[in-house]
């Protein structure tokens, strides 16, 4: 995953809806990876969990009902925005889809201009930033459309690592981060960088929000990593 992309999972089985999906969605700019049946969308969740699942229902193996479900149940993935795709149109499919857990239901055939106004929704709750969403946390602002950052009036100086650093904790306010999470999320898990480098680039951003007074919003939580608030 390359750091501040937004990453989707599709996980369908027709390779021909697959190639689509997978297209359209790195056209806008998405890190996309795809899966051919359930058994291997659990696998690559499991090493590396997407901001957004696309979810076929009907699949051979285990159902996309039964991998939302799965999902849905464990803390680690269960706020994982999941988009489930079916062409079964009655009410009595979507409300079963729903009450799984998915986040939204599409039936095919579907626009791609719709469904990515639907995606674009759900990343909104979930990781404002990459949709351009401004972020506030007390009197820090980040405007994720024009890369601006603001304490109180005063216009703030990030590097881009610092930048990525303070829209991850923005998006979040009061979660702790470890350093191997802020490695994925900042750097992007392709990369191998020193977990001593997160601590060097929290230090230049704590100077930066710092530096025209206020206090230090970064809290550091001994033997588990950092936190905004």
């Amino acid at each position: 995953m390359s750091a501040g992309q937004p990453s989707v999972l599709i996980v369908e089985d027709e390779p021909s809806q697959r190639e689509v999906l997978a297209y359209n969605f790195e056209a806008e700019g998405f890190s996309v990876r795809t899966a051919g049946d359930g058994e291997e969308g659990l696998l690559l969740i499991s090493e590396e969990a997407p901001d957004l699942i696309m979810l076929d229902w009907m699949m051979p193996g285990v159902s996309g009902i039964e991998i939302c479900r799965r999902l849905k149940a464990r803390s680690e993935t269960r706020n994982i925005p999941v988009i489930m795709l079916s062409a079964r149109s009655e009410d009595v499919d979507k409300v079963r889809g729903l009450e799984t857990g998915a986040d939204d239901y599409v039936v095919k055939p579907y626009s791609i201009a719709e469904l990515m106004a639907r995606v674009r929704n759900q990343l909104r709750r979930s990781r404002p930033a990459t949709v351009g969403e401004k972020l506030s946390f007390e009197d820090i602002t980040l405007d994720a459309e024009t890369h601006k950052v603001y304490r109180g009036e005063t216009a703030i100086k990030l590097g881009p690592t610092e930048y990525r650093l303070l829209s991850t904790f923005m998006e979040k306010p009061g979660r702790v981060w470890s350093r191997e999470q802020l490695l994925d999320r900042v750097w992007g898990r392709d990369i191998y960088v020193d977990t001593r480098t997160v601590d060097v680039h929290i230090g230049r951003l704590r100077k930066a929000l710092m530096k025209s007074g206020g206090e230090d919003p970064l809290r550091t939580v001994r033997g588990a990593g950092y936190a905004l608030g």
